[in-house]
């Protein structure tokens, strides 16, 4: 029985990656919006400032859970050419962070607004790191403008 690898970013072929929201950054943003105001409360501040700072701090962190939970699905394809398409629109200024296991991606669409995606273990595996890895690497090589004066 012969096992069928699975396909993998190189220079010449395009690689595909899907984004998608992390279970692991929805947990922390919730557990965060839970414990914010219980740590403004235990801090030194005056009783009458903490407690709207308490709940301006439970408020602020459950905005973040739902709108990190709202975020649909990401359709990325890093072609060839070095080139980003973010669910079908050509990116510009792309860069790619590597935190450990955390990936970070930003770039800019072509109205000029700032795009940020962010992968974690649970959302990118090993393999798919790897392949998102390659795909950066096309990125930086991609030809821009001149590194030499003419």
């Amino acid at each position: 029985m012969t096992r069928r690898s699975t396909p993998w970013c190189n220079g010449y072929v395009p690689c595909r990656i899907e984004w998608r929201p992390s279970r692991w950054l929805l947990a922390a943003l919730f557990f965060l919006a839970i414990a914010a105001p219980f740590a403004v409360l235990a801090s030194g501040l005056p009783r009458p400032v903490a407690w709207p700072l308490a709940a301006a701090a439970a408020a602020h962190g459950l905005v973040a859970f739902v709108r990190e939970r709202r975020r649909g699905p990401r359709r990325l394809l890093f072609t060839a050419e070095g080139r980003l398409m973010a669910d079908g629109t050509e990116a510009m200024h792309v860069q790619v962070q590597w935190r450990g296991p955390l990936a970070f991606l930003s770039w800019r669409d072509a109205a000029g607004r700032r795009h940020r995606l962010a992968w974690w273990p649970d959302t990118l595996p090993a393999q798919r790191r790897r392949e998102l890895r390659l795909a950066a690497g096309r990125l930086s090589a991609a030809p821009g403008t001149p590194s030499v004066a003419p």
